[in-house]
């Protein structure tokens, strides 16, 4: 048998100044993991060790994960656990909709768990929950963040379309090439053709991608993507740093400086995207709700334009 106890650990990656973070402890990042714990609900802030839980739970604002903390895919950029998931919590969809009441949400970000192991790929949930938070608090704006609903995807964004989120993200995550290391159970113009269908149904409703940058991505690759997402008509851009969780998953190739992803959100928004957000921090719902609300007016303004 041999021992391990000596072997040489993995080398820990130095980060950079500009992704450094301080670990949170304000008294509202606290009342937030407390609700959270009462009212039985995952996030994708601790499942996935979002660097920015401490700013935004301080602010009360989470990313809910529904249909469980456990994914049937595994990913080789994502910390959340691979395996079979449980049952499908009944209860989810009113617990979300009383988050968003007590802490008074005007914008919620819902996402999930892959869940290939259901017959509608988990889509119903999602519907539920845009439906108790509709009759709840009809003020709160919906984002949601969906996975791919692979050979379900038709059939899917049907039902969760009508329900009328107001932003439907569902995110590239990287360039074509990295697709069969990185994110191996996917494929990219599926991914595409999702968001597709989305406008296609109701083109009133915002869509949202983004994708990581250090993975190893060329530059013209990243601008490729941009283009493909603006034929696909995506409305608003999200790029971020990739950070990694453990050193069981995808190495991080390059740590990319803050000019470099100001100079990549300036050719993105030359694209024609509605909205851009870029930086070595920016994450898919970090500071949604602001977003949210520029995407709405630059539409708006757009639309004013036109009637001129």
């Amino acid at each position: 048998m041999n021992d391990l106890s000596s072997a040489p650990k993995p080398e820990r990656q130095r980060k950079p100044d500009w992704i450094r973070v301080k670990a949170p402890t304000s008294r509202g990042y606290g009342e937030t993991r407390k609700l959270m714990r009462d009212l039985k609900l995952n996030t994708v802030c601790e499942e996935a060790a979002c660097p920015n839980i401490g700013e935004c739970w301080t602010k009360k604002h989470a990313t809910v994960m529904i249909l469980g903390d456990t994914c049937t895919r595994a990913c080789a950029f994502c910390n959340v656990k691979t395996g079979m998931p449980g049952r499908v919590d009944t209860a989810e969809p009113a617990n979300v909709a009383e988050l968003a009441l007590k802490t008074g949400l005007e914008h919620i970000v819902i996402t999930s768990v892959d869940r290939d192991d259901l017959p509608d790929g988990g889509a119903n949930q999602f519907v539920r929950v845009i439906e108790e938070l509709r009759a709840a608090t009809p003020k709160t704006t919906i984002e949601i963040l969906t996975p791919d609903f692979r050979g379900k995807m038709r059939a899917a964004i049907e039902k969760i379309v009508a329900a009328g989120p107001d932003v439907f993200n569902h995110n590239l995550e990287t360039v074509p090439r990295l697709y069969p290391t990185i994110r191996p159970g996917a494929r990219y113009y599926a991914s595409l053709r999702l968001l597709e269908e989305v406008k296609a149904h109701n083109p009133a409703i915002f869509t949202k991608s983004g994708i990581m940058l250090g993975l190893g991505e060329e530059r013209l690759e990243v601008h490729q993507v941009m283009d493909d997402m603006r034929c696909a008509d995506i409305d608003f851009l999200t790029m971020g740093q990739y950070l990694r969780p453990t050193p069981k998953h995808a190495e991080v190739k390059e740590f990319v400086t803050p000019q470099a992803f100001d100079a990549y959100g300036s050719i993105a928004r030359a694209k024609g995207f509605l909205q851009v957000a870029s930086s070595p921090l920016t994450r898919s719902s970090y500071h949604a709700g602001d977003d949210f609300a520029e995407m709405r007016a630059a539409r708006e303004a757009k639309l004013a334009g036109k009637t001129r």
